[in-house]
């Protein structure tokens, strides 16, 4: 496939816009969720089980994830998963509409956000095999000149979306009823399903199955050969571990530190969305002019920078400076390492390859999540409340300044 404008390329302008339209929801849910949660409940511990529950999917089926891929039309699988999440969406309104009134009486709040935990646990299910399916059919649609590009421009929507204009959205949709951010995530799911159903694909070569372990295997054991694939997996691992945990409990530090509502928790996130839609169009320049090395180590120092200054300088403008830190240097290491895994990763096996390095990087995003909310309820009798909901953002400081040191001396690209 020969590089050419992205624009005139019709596959990657409808894989393009249905990233744009499911993200939208994602953004409206990405506050809708923990503010359904916090109306439930203000136990920290059980509030973070919610984020736990929608990663937990990422631990628990990322490698047979990976084979199916492989296995099966790719394209048929994001669908799928689309229409599944749009069902698991109504049933999220079906739940609130069932509630006698938000906050619940007093002990029917727990028995509600397990029932929310457990739609949430089978949304990520979907989203794990949506998302997997998506990243390996990009090399199919665009040429591997353009993947830096593709992916700068799929990231950035992504941001625009999911922290820009979801969020506030939400916020403002919430004060309408907290059931109508969910019917705009549910919505968003079909029209991205029939986005991507009229894709036009060259024929997913499907070789002869064998063994399910044996076809998993080989893509644990290619990457585990891969030492730099390996470092980058082990290295994302950690610092989604503790950005989830930190994330985990962003929604009552904004409510009890920032002293925010739901609309202006909304705004919040769009700084993050700024920064993250800035990298991903600055983000392939970057990477040309100053090469994946330095990019990839300029984008750990910027988020270890910010989560220190959210977690040692709170307030409302170092809550903004430190989102959108964080979000831009996570997308500047995501258009660099997204790109070269699509570029080195064999076609036949980048499926099951993918979802090793997927498994490794965003398993962990579920023991943070729930560490999260144990940590701020553990030493908030001896901390303070205050100080116990700023303590996972300074710790995930500390660790990611480490990962940083570990990377300036580990991680070095093929220039």
């Amino acid at each position: 496939m020969a590089p050419g404008l992205l624009q005139t390329n019709r596959n990657f302008r409808l894989h393009f816009s249905a990233s744009v339209v499911s993200n939208l929801g994602d953004g409206v849910s990405l506050l809708a969720f923990p503010w359904l949660a916090t109306l439930m409940t203000r136990d920290p511990l059980l509030i973070s089980l919610v984020v736990m529950a929608g990663r937990l999917p990422w631990f628990l089926f990322s490698l047979p994830a990976g084979v199916w891929t492989d296995r099966f039309d790719r394209q048929k699988i994001m669908v799928r998963a689309d229409l599944v999440r749009m069902a698991l969406t109504f049933g999220v309104i079906a739940l609130i509409l069932s509630a006698p009134a938000l906050p619940p009486p007093a002990g029917s709040g727990d028995r509600m956000i397990l029932l929310l935990a457990g739609l949430t646990f089978l949304l990520g299910t979907a989203e794990v095999l949506r998302d997997n399916a998506a990243q390996t059919i990009l090399p199919s649609i665009v040429a591997p000149a353009d993947l830096e590009r593709a992916n700068g421009q799929m990231w950035s929507a992504e941001q625009v979306m999911n922290q820009f204009a979801g969020p506030p959205l939400a916020g403002a949709l919430i004060a309408f009823g907290i059931t109508l951010p969910f019917g705009l995530d549910a919505a968003s799911f079909a029209i991205a399903a029939a986005l991507i159903a009229m894709l036009t694909l060259p024929p997913h070569i499907i070789p002869p199955r064998r063994a399910f372990l044996t076809e998993m295997k080989e893509g644990i054991v290619w990457l585990l050969k891969n030492a730099l694939l390996r470092r980058l997996a082990i290295i994302l691992g950690i610092t989604n571990a503790v950005f989830t945990a930190a994330i985990a409990m962003l929604t009552l530090y904004s409510q009890e530190i920032l002293g925010l509502n739901a609309f202006g928790h909304g705004l919040l996130l769009t700084s993050g969305a700024v920064g993250g839609v800035l990298a991903g169009l600055v983000g392939p320049r970057l990477v040309a002019r100053f090469g994946p090395n330095r990019t990839v180590h300029a984008g750990m120092a910027i988020f270890t920078l910010s989560y220190l200054l959210m977690g040692l300088f709170p307030s409302r403008a170092t809550a903004v400076v430190g989102l959108f830190g964080d979000a831009f240097g996570g997308i500047l290491w995501n258009v660099v390492t997204v790109s070269y895994r699509q570029r080195v990763i064999p076609p036949e096996i980048l499926g099951r390859v993918n979802s090793v390095y997927r498994f490794l990087g965003w398993g962990m995003m579920p023991i943070g999540a729930i560490a999260g909310g144990a940590l701020v309820q553990l030493c908030q009798p001896i901390l303070g409340r205050e100080s116990a909901l700023l303590l996972p953002f300074t710790l995930a400081g500390l660790i990611t300044a480490a990962l940083t040191l570990y990377g300036l001396f580990r991680v070095r690209f093929p220039e």
